[in-house]
């Protein structure tokens, strides 16, 4: 009888199965690696793109930009509306003046009126709305008109600004729409329509979710001409500080780099500001970190007075040391914020400060 033979030992063959579960996690890690790679090239041209002409102030040094970060800074923050229809005219529709303090996770916003009258004649330039002058120095020379800007307000406000931005409306109602929309309560009914530059607001009182044209048009608001009431600077202030809020909740609740780059993509066509691109992009990374959990808005009232708003002395006083405040400028008394600040208030803003009437 012949002896078994003996088994060949073969080694266990790898199932197909396995093989292409391999081969796809590879596929898929490199897609991933390649697509989050292209993503972060988005978001530093992005970036890139709003610093532009200001990477002389850049910072090679790490560790400092970091640190500048933990420190109160301040903005002036504007809105303009660039559409043909609109006559190109630049006009700030939108300004505010920002304190943050990241060490108390705390802002302080105030809403500037557009029809707020300066009188900047120390620096040479004649009386206007507070609205004008952003697109006064933009139409001189598009590389200074940030800083120029920027350190008008500074003087007249009395309040150091660190950087300016600058976002077009079609900016915004690009990025409202990549949000998903904002969910508002429209504090009233309304309508308005200009065929020269396209307008149409159609809006309705009530909670709603707006998209990005529904958007502008909320914050925008102020004339009526089918039937509606109309609103004052005041009210229009309000609600941009609504819908600020609405924004900062909607980009803090973003994550990952999908997601934040098309905002970042819109906003590199749309923004601009003077924070140089290494400083945004360490915003960025410190977004969630630097979004204040308690906002102070302040809303300037005043009185009509064609063409112009008048504020309250008081009023103007008391915001200005509320920004100073929170970047830990303190001063020793109301009346000392008043004469630092605004020296005369008839020089500055054309106010009387003994009967709160325009001179």
């Amino acid at each position: 009888m012949l002896p078994p033979r003996k088994q060949k030992k073969t080694k266990p063959k790898r199932s197909k199965g396995l093989r292409h579960s391999l081969l796809a996690l590879a596929i898929v890690s490199g897609g991933a690696i390649a697509f989050a790679g292209y993503g972060i090239y988005k978001v530093d041209h992005a970036l890139e793109l709003m610093s532009s002409g200001s990477k002389a102030q850049a910072t090679s040094v790490d560790k400092q930009a970091e640190a500048a970060l933990q420190k109160p800074m301040s903005f002036l923050l504007a809105g303009v509306d660039s559409r043909s229809g609109s006559g190109g005219s630049m006009n700030s529709d939108v300004l505010m003046l920002v304190s943050l303090n990241p060490k108390t996770r705390s802002a302080t916003v105030v809403s500037i009126p557009r029809d707020l009258e300066l009188k900047p004649k120390a620096l040479g330039l004649s009386s206007q709305k507070a609205n004008y002058y952003y697109a006064y120095y933009n139409n001189q020379n598009k590389d200074t008109a940030l800083e120029k800007t920027k350190q008008l307000f500074s003087t007249m406000f009395n309040v150091p600004l660190n950087y300016m931005a600058v976002i077009d409306f079609d900016g915004f109602r690009e990025v409202v729409d990549e949000l998903g929309g904002l969910e508002v309560d429209v504090d009233m009914d309304m309508r308005y329509v200009d065929t020269v530059d396209g307008t149409n607001i159609n809006l309705k009182q009530g909670l709603q979710k707006l998209d990005g044209k529904q958007a502008l048009d909320y914050l925008r608001y102020r004339k009526s001409n089918r039937g509606t009431a109309e609103s004052s600077d005041t009210a229009r202030n309000e609600r941009q500080q609504v819908v600020l809020d609405k924004l900062l909740q909607k980009m803090t609740s973003l994550s990952g780099i999908t997601q934040l780059g098309g905002v970042l993509e819109i906003a590199g066509r749309n923004v601009q500001t003077d924070i140089p691109a290494d400083t945004l992009r360490r915003f960025l990374l410190n977004f969630r970190s630097l979004k204040p959990e308690q906002i102070q808005f302040i809303h300037l009232n005043g009185r009509w007075d064609s063409p112009y708003v008048v504020p309250k002395e008081e009023d103007l006083a008391a915001a200005v040391a509320a920004l100073r405040s929170r970047l830990e400028l303190t001063e020793t008394s109301s009346s000392t914020v008043t004469k630092a600040t605004y020296g005369s208030w008839q020089t500055k803003f054309g106010i009387d400060p003994a009967s709160g009437t325009k001179r």
